[in-house]
């Protein structure tokens, strides 16, 4: 591979198709696209300081480096991209990539970052922004530390470790999530999706958990949660903590230590149809 080092680059397109580099110690400023449909890069201690760094680029290796502020909608249309210990502080950063082996990263400004993309794997990342994540298939997660509203809405086939999700409405629209050891916090958690499970969480969600068709809970603690699993169907619930109440749940079992007030007061709903298991009573 050529080697390109130390070097202060400039101007639209500065290595348009570049392949087979090794770019280390510089910077790209003062451009648009300057790596653009570029294949077979290593990329190390560099700064972006441009719009779309990385567009409709292939087999890309970046490690300790840095995306600042101006690097809008950095990496778009791009696969086979892996990317340790960087640094990203603009929006838009990903969108329509597929292949991406993300971690170690700080994203300061992720709002609308990682949109349709597949095959992901994130690990050890921090980012804040709402909108994460959107319409994303085939992604797995370890240790997210993500604030910010809206996240995965639309996801397909996400696997959840050990992580912690500030969000409102997180996980909506979605199909075939499970989220292991994570504790998430926000309201009306995963709303209208379709098998979602969820094992050893701590979850603190206002009317979370409603309108799921096939919802799965194991071991999870349920806290500061009123109106749960309104209208959902093939419920199978173990909750450790009190919950506040539930509501018109449509078939299943739910099995906690109290819940404060089970509703139903929709006609349509049949509560025989609904296991309800407490310490104090079975109905």
């Amino acid at each position: 591979m050529k080697l390109i080092n130390q070097q202060v680059m400039e101007g639209e397109r500065a290595l348009f198709q570049a392949h087979d580099l090794q770019i280390e110690n510089s910077t790209f400023q003062n451009g648009e696209s300057p790596l653009k449909h570029g294949h077979h890069l290593k990329i190390d201690h560099t700064l972006f300081k441009w719009k779309y760094p990385l567009w409709y680029s292939d087999d890309i290796s970046v490690t300790q480096s840095t995306l600042k502020a101006g690097a809008h909608a950095g990496i778009w249309y791009t696969t086979h991209l892996t990317m340790d210990h960087v640094m990203i502080e603009d929006t838009k950063t990903f969108r329509h990539a597929g292949d991406l082996k993300l971690s170690h990263l700080t994203m300061s400004d992720a709002k609308e970052t990682l949109w349709w993309c597949h095959d992901v794997q994130l690990d050890h990342v921090t980012a804040t922004g709402d909108y994460f994540g959107k319409n994303c298939e085939n992604v797995v997660v370890n240790d997210l530390q993500l604030s910010g509203n809206y996240a995965f809405d639309g996801g397909r086939n996400i696997e959840v470790h050990n992580s912690t999700f500030q969000t409102h409405d997180a996980f909506w629209n979605c199909e075939n999530v499970t989220v292991y050891d994570s504790t998430l916090i926000g309201e009306y958690l995963a709303w209208n999706s379709k098998n979602i499970t969820f094992i050893n969480c701590w979850i603190e969600s206002e009317q979370g958990l409603c309108y799921v068709d096939h919802l799965t809970m194991k071991n999870c603690a349920l806290v500061n949660t009123n109106l749960a699993f309104e209208y959902c169907s093939e419920i199978d619930a173990e909750i450790t903590t009190t919950i506040d109440s539930v509501k018109n749940p449509v078939n299943g079992r739910i099995k906690a230590p109290a819940i404060g007030e089970v509703i139903f007061d929709d006609p349509a709903i049949q509560a025989s149809q609904t296991q309800i298991q407490t310490r104090r009573q079975s109905a």
